[in-house]
């Protein structure tokens, strides 16, 4: 079985070959740096798919290493929007500061029980073990590379929605610019999270408390749809247009 890795070194990609059997792409890595080319490097940690560490592009997707299964002919590349340090690791800080920009914490705390329900509500956000899959999946940062993304906006829902939060309009308030209104809910995000995670439904549903703050979309609010009085402009109807 011949699979293929680009390497950073020489921009091109590099087949190298495995014994015949399913195994795992990281444990491919492992046997590859150890038995054919000592040089080629990437990331691993608990190999269990709880870290994240692992995440690589196999044929334009992104997978975990140690969960996904080596098939002949794949082609392995680095995330996307992350500065490559060399072959398949990369540098993920910048995309984990989108967590700070996003103010992804409680901004106020304040006493309140908490329900069966409440944990329910957002136990699913909990488990992001920032991967960054959804961030190099995510079409926005291609043209918005100062994009919150999608894990950073996960995570300000998680937080906006939690009943100890005594001031979620922060949060909404913060995710406005380069925020909810720049996604274009085109689900890539939810296709690749290995935990599961809605990314999309997440970001629709802060768009839903950021109007109930007074917030709103700013292209929708740039067009013009033409006045109440039915007088010419946008889609208003002039009465005295006859047919």
């Amino acid at each position: 079985m011949i699979i293929s890795i680009l390497r950073s070194e020489t921009n091109t990609h590099q087949n190298y070959r495995l014994p015949a059997g399913e195994i795992p792409l990281l444990s491919a890595l492992v046997y590859i740096k150890e038995t054919q080319d000592a040089t080629l490097t990437f990331s691993a940690g608990c190999r269990a798919s709880v870290c994240g560490t692992c995440a690589v592009r196999v044929n334009r997707r992104e997978e975990l290493a140690c969960s996904y299964k080596v098939k002949p002919g794949d082609v392995i590349e680095p995330l996307q929007y992350h500065s490559v340090l060399r072959d398949l690791k990369v540098d993920k800080n910048k995309a984990q500061e989108t967590l700070k920009k996003a103010t992804t914490w409680l901004q106020k705390f304040q006493e309140a029980p908490l329900t069966h329900e409440d944990e329910k509500r957002t136990e699913k956000q909990t488990d992001c073990i920032l991967c960054d899959s959804c961030y190099s999946a995510c079409p926005v940062f291609a043209v918005n590379p100062d994009f919150l993304g999608p894990f950073a906006l996960t995570r300000a829902y998680r937080y906006s929605e939690d009943k100890r939060e005594g001031d979620a309009k922060t949060i909404i308030d913060n995710v406005q610019t380069n925020g909810v209104w720049d996604c274009t809910l085109c689900g890539e995000c939810t296709a690749v999270c290995p935990k599961g995670i809605d990314p999309k439904m997440d970001i629709t549903m802060l768009r839903g408390t950021s109007l109930q703050h007074g917030h709103q979309d700013p292209s929708f609010a740039s067009q013009n749809f033409g006045g109440p009085d039915f007088g010419g402009g946008g889609f208003g109807f002039d009465p005295n247009g006859g047919f």
